[in-house]
């Protein structure tokens, strides 16, 4: 008889699950869409009941059913992060989900700890600055602001971890995750730091350690009620989206970079040391004894729709294919991807967007290939700061659904001049959380990898000079108009608090 594993993501658009054999061989896929909360600029929340939990019990329930007769022999679930979710001692939350970098919240909370702590020392400790991705100033401004619900809440979570405990009990987070959030975690001692957490945290605990793939419990009656999982089904921590998106490619050898199209654009780079870049994540890897740089835009995928509900909600293939039908560089447009603030390598939660050179004959398709160049020009940056002279980028895979259709990975190699590969299976963050959870029970060998090639995009030499130019372009906007920016920020959220 077969034996099945089950992997489950919760991203910022969608919960996807796989149901796979122990050779990778998907089974079926389950999704449902979902959304975030926008309750005022620069916030991204979402209600984890809802969002996380009941989606990923619908999307259990239907793999679990897909199973039959076959055992479910261990599932892994992943999700977005890192995230800040405080609960009570029953795991019920007791406010929204405050998301990962998207949210910038907290700028008070940041530099408040850069003061305190110490910015030098918060790089030396966590390997990585301060900025909205981080943690411990989304949970300081928590402890500030809602006193109330800190006074409510004994608990924190993630994503990952949230669902974790709800099927088993365990109050536990992964390595990976851990590393993320800043500045709590030492990544030297691969520990938390103990001094900061109780000065950030005070008296709410702190969950223990685990690697993605380890088992950390098994589904308890209630849970498999639920879940349709048999109880005592092993359950493996997992970790952040990203990460599990790049196990699942292949990313393990040093050099090898994700670059993830979704909502976001995120980047995951396999290092043979730890290092630290004021520019860059660096963060503990998926596997035990490895490193890894990151990166992330707050916008990408998300600009897409952007355009799509602004200009009369045309079918998203119509637009690439008018887009298509654009001549690089957009006619002369140049777009800003800063819609939701940027991550890095600017860290400025108050950044903001930018359409330079419209005029009155620009057209949706202009602006829709606009916006893709833009986050190509953003990537390129990216791109350059993690070619370290010490850690080169070997080799770039290409993952996420916004690798279908063609247009926008060509654009991205085009004026990145590399090529991609894009993996012959892109189901994403599930594949790979499947696959964590056949290392974790011990089924398959830890070096398994179902990763197999499949297309590769060249990048088009024509186009190489303009883009250049236009890079150089991109490169001097936000430098330029930083000021204006920030106070055009300070206006909406006044106006917001007034709301």
């Amino acid at each position: 008889m077969n034996e099945y594993v089950v992997g489950i993501d919760m991203g910022t658009g969608s919960t996807k699950g796989v149901l796979t054999t122990l050779d990778g061989d998907i089974v079926h896929t389950a999704s449902r869409r979902h959304g975030m909360n926008l309750p005022r600029p620069g916030w991204a929340e979402v209600d984890a009941e809802s969002v996380w939990w009941d989606d990923f019990v619908s999307v259990c329930r239907e793999l679990v059913e897909a199973a039959g007769a076959t055992p479910v022999r261990g599932l892994c679930v992943s999700g977005v992060g890192p995230c800040f979710l405080p609960t009570d001692a029953d795991l019920r939350p007791t406010r929204p989900a405050i998301l990962y970098g998207i949210d910038g919240r907290a700028t008070s909370e940041i530099a408040e700890l850069n003061d305190r702590l110490g910015e030098d020392e918060i790089l030396r400790v966590g390997g990585t600055p301060l900025s909205s991705q981080a943690v411990g100033p989304k949970a300081l401004w928590v402890r500030r602001r809602e006193p109330e619900v800190w006074a409510r809440s004994s608990y924190w979570f993630n994503s990952n971890s949230f669902v974790v405990a709800r099927l088993t009990g365990e109050y536990v987070l992964d390595h990976h995750t851990a590393s993320q959030c800043d500045p709590l975690y030492d990544m030297g001692a691969q520990a938390w730091h103990e001094q900061w957490c109780t000065d950030i945290l005070g008296d709410i605990a702190m969950p223990r350690l685990a690697w993605p793939h380890e088992v950390v419990g098994v589904v308890h009656g209630s849970a498999s009620e639920l879940t349709g999982l048999a109880v005592g089904t092993p359950v493996s921590v997992g970790t952040i989206d990203a990460w599990a998106e790049a196990f699942s490619a292949g990313v393990r050898e040093p050099g090898e970079l994700m670059l993830m199209y979704g909502s976001t654009m995120f980047f995951v780079q396999v290092v043979d040391e730890l290092r630290s870049d004021p520019m860059l994540w660096s963060t503990i890897g998926v596997q035990p004894g490895t490193f890894t740089m990151a990166a992330g835009m707050s916008t990408s995928g998300s600009l897409t729709s952007w355009v799509q509900g602004l200009t009369g909600d045309a079918p998203f293939d119509q637009l690439v294919s008018e887009a298509s039908g654009v001549p690089a560089g957009s006619n002369g447009l140049l777009l800003l991807p800063y819609f939701a603030g940027e991550r890095t390598p600017i860290f400025d939660p108050r950044a903001r967007g930018m359409v330079l050179g419209l005029t009155l004959t620009h057209t949706r398709a202009d602006l829709f290939r606009a916006v893709y160049e833009g986050i190509a020009f953003g990537i390129r940056q990216i791109v350059e700061f993690l070619d370290h002279p010490e850690a080169p980028v070997t080799k770039l895979f290409a993952v996420g659904g916004g690798t279908q259709g063609g247009l926008w990975t060509q654009i991205v190699s085009d004026v990145t001049g590399r090529e991609q590969v894009i993996p012959a299976q892109t189901i994403g963050a599930s594949f790979g959380d499947a696959l964590l959870a056949a290392i974790g029970t011990g089924l398959v060998d830890p070096s398994t990898n179902w990763a197999s090639a499949g297309e590769v995009t060249e990048p088009n030499p024509a186009t190489r000079d303009l883009y250049d130019g236009l890079y150089e372009q991109y490169c001097s906007l936000y430098p330029a108009t930083k000021d204006q920016m920030h106070h055009l920020a300070l206006l909406q959220e006044s106006a917001s608090d007034q709301t």
